[in-house]
């Protein structure tokens, strides 16, 4: 829909996932007869659900629980775990702090130097305790330790950035992260992110993606929509980048999977992130709840400790049961932030969806109105967050 803004301004509109909702068609489907599998850089796995790569959220033992339940976990090679032998003590003092002193504890605690032999070290405790090894960096953080990566024997390689582009501009003198050359040249399955758009979804694909994260700012815990003003909504954003990928395979390209992150807090958000066309999403505030969490109760954002423009808060999640109660239940809440995959079954049997394929063709109505008739759960109350 094109919008006059101003005499010589137009916008278009853009739907966040709160405005939609699912529509049931003409036949429903029994849960147990619902398939959710997916597949992701060669890895299949029957829950399409990655916790994010977050300090709070995914450590060695975490990722490795998340594997035996059929999730994945992405460890963030640029966070604690790469930078303290135990980081124990660091993520003890992050749960103690207090009130403005946050900001400042973080700039501290992640300016010790990335341990570049800690690298494979933590990489062979994931897969030593059964786990899949997927890891992530910035495109800075894969040209410095990309090739320790892949020695390490990691599984998957995120490259994961606020804004990931294939046409960034350098000062003159500055080496960039050449993200076709990396793709084609690393033996780890690359998946780049994050992006917005129909454009830069196509060309990270091009680029040699083996999957594409969508999403910027949407989450609890960033806060980059109001430190930068950047972000699409992600009904939007994820319907658009589907569409590209959709029209590569039609072109004859691969089938490269759309990954929505951010602001996904419900089993009924997983059930229209998959419906508008996401393949699988990642999650951050609801895994940060479970008690083997190393977040401690509570959550942050990747960009909290940056020197110079920090974005990103600690929020209070709290505990509310084990992981495996999380994602599969049973539920002890009735919040939806219980049982997520539970959630997506019995969404797609209701919707006659035996597949994920079947799930991203049902019918979607644009709802505001259940704003304002309160059906949908408001997520700082659910998550009880605070500066």
């Amino acid at each position: 829909m094109d919008i006059q803004l101003s005499r010589v301004r137009h916008v278009r509109r853009a739907y966040g996932i709160d405005e939609i909702a699912l529509v049931p068609g003409g036949g429903t489907v029994d849960p147990s007869l619902v398939q959710s599998h997916w597949t992701l850089g060669g890895i299949e796995r029957p829950m399409p659900i990655i916790a994010s790569a977050m300090d709070s959220v995914v450590d060695g033992p975490m990722a490795a629980q998340l594997s035996r339940l059929g999730a994945l976990g992405v460890l963030n090679l640029e966070g604690l775990q790469a930078r303290y032998d135990d980081p124990a003590s660091a993520l003890e003092r992050i749960a103690a702090v207090e009130g403005d002193g946050f900001v400042g504890l973080m700039q501290e605690l992640y300016s010790a130097p990335i341990r570049e032999e800690l690298i494979p070290e933590r990489v062979r405790e994931i897969k030593a305790a059964g786990g899949i090894a997927a890891v992530s960096a910035t495109p800075a953080g894969a040209m410095a330790f990309g090739r320790t990566v892949a020695q390490a024997g990691a599984d998957l390689f995120f490259v994961q950035a606020t804004v990931v582009s294939t046409r960034h501009q350098s000062p003159p003198g500055h080496n960039k992260l050449d993200l076709k050359a990396f793709c084609r040249e690393m033996p780890v399955p690359v998946v780049l992110g994050n992006c917005v758009t129909y454009g830069v979804c196509m060309d990270l694909i091009h680029a040699g993606a083996a999957g594409v994260m969508v999403g910027i700012g949407p989450g609890a815990a960033c806060t980059s929509r109001g430190v930068l003003g950047v972000g699409v909504p992600q009904a939007t954003a994820i319907a658009d980048c589907a569409a590209a990928r959709d029209d590569v395979e039609r072109s004859g390209g691969p089938y490269v999977p759309v990954i929505a992150d951010g602001g996904i807090v419900t089993g009924g958000d997983v059930c229209k992130c998959i419906a508008c066309g996401a393949d699988g999403v990642m999650i951050g505030s609801p895994i940060a709840r479970a008690a083997e969490a190393p977040g401690r109760g509570f959550h942050w954002g990747m960009a909290t400790p940056s020197p110079v423009l920090p974005r990103g808060t600690r929020i209070r999640v709290g505990t509310t049961g084990s992981l495996e109660r999380i994602l599969r239940g049973p539920a002890r809440l009735d919040d939806g932030t219980h049982n997520l995959m539970g959630a997506l079954h019995t969404s797609m049997g209701t919707l006659g969806a035996r597949t994920i394929k079947e799930m991203q063709q049902v019918e979607i109505v644009v709802a505001p109105s259940l704003l304002s008739e309160g059906k949908v759960y408001q997520k700082a109350q659910q998550l009880g967050m605070g500066r």
